[in-house]
């Protein structure tokens, strides 16, 4: 596995002080301890619990803030890269809530801090690779999925989970065109979402998920591209069958239901053999499963990863 622990990480490879706060200094200037917090000012998921782990990924360099919040793919604000943090102000994410539904022994509407602040947050370096070619490094906090499962007792049935985004086209100007079949939706098979690489992000950086990133809650599968993490999150389903997914309805033959980063398999309109780090002239050799064979692989053991892209 292509990690170390905290105290092999050269000083030379954490980001600048200014981008990345201390766990002191960020609790601290949350005012954490101090009382109550101010209604939508911070997300208490990130503010309430301090990490539990980092992970850093072996040899590379994370990639700066300023590009992971102003670098985006989120159709809801924009096609654009730059769209989503230009107009992603207009999302109110408190208050928020989620429904859970579908073959589940806890189902109901979950308000976001009654949802998310049980799980103690941790915080995962991972490669975030999307299907355009374009890469990073980000330290996400959050909190493992399959802990989130086990809290509301899926049944025998409940074989994928299925994730719905917010659709509001009052906050989301994207959404007032047909570029996709709104809402966005997104789908795991049930053995991936309680893969322990797949988390629940509610945070960046050890700062609040800025609302271009996915606010408050979005998904990371860090062996798949990544438009499977789906945003802003208002409905988790269990169900028997296998969804469908936004993606994979809009472009059937561009997008999979799976969605393994895989280099062998092109892209119909481009390669997917090498990609380009943010921030780097020169692109790299995309490794097979974004670099998480090792951990993941045997998931998917005798399946044609060619045809289940």
């Amino acid at each position: 596995m292509l990690i170390r622990r905290p105290s092999d990480i050269p000083p030379a490879e954490i980001t600048d002080e200014r981008l990345y706060w201390s766990r002191r200094d960020f609790l601290s200037a949350l005012g954490v301890g101090a009382g109550s917090l101010a209604v939508g000012a911070v997300t208490p998921a990130v503010a309430a619990c301090s990490p539990s782990r980092t992970d850093a990924v072996q040899g590379e360099k994370l990639t700066p803030y300023e590009d992971v919040a102003g670098y985006n793919n989120f159709y809801e604000f924009g096609t654009g890269k730059d769209d989503p943090a230009r107009n992603a102000g207009s999302l109110r994410t408190r208050p928020w809530t989620v429904s859970i539904e579908g073959e589940v022994g806890k189902p109901g509407e979950y308000a976001f801090d009654d949802l998310v602040r049980p799980h103690p947050a941790v915080e995962r370096v991972y490669r975030h690779r999307c299907v355009e070619a374009w890469s990073m490094v980000v330290p996400w906090m959050g909190f493992p999925l399959r802990d989130l499962i086990r809290r509301l007792e899926p049944t025998s049935r409940a074989k994928y989970v299925e994730f719905t985004t917010l659709n509001d086209p009052a906050q989301m100007p994207g959404q007032r065109r047909a570029i996709l079949p709104w809402p966005y939706v997104e789908g795991l098979r049930m053995d991936e979402a309680m893969h322990p690489l797949t988390i629940l992000v509610t945070g960046l950086y050890g700062k609040p998920l800025p609302n271009q990133n996915g606010a408050p809650l979005r998904l990371i599968v860090p062996w798949k591209y990544g438009f499977k993490g789906g945003k802003s999150i208002v409905r988790i389903r269990f169900i028997e069958s296998r969804p469908q997914t936004t993606w994979n309805v809009a472009a059937p033959d561009e997008y999979g239901f799976f969605a393994n980063v895989n280099p062998e398999v092109d892209h119909p309109r481009w390669s997917q053999a090498r990609e380009r780090r943010i921030g780097e002239l020169f692109r790299r050799k995309t490794l097979p499963f974004n670099g998480y064979a090792d951990q993941v692989a045997s998931l998917y053991a005798g399946m044609d990863l060619r045809a289940n892209y």
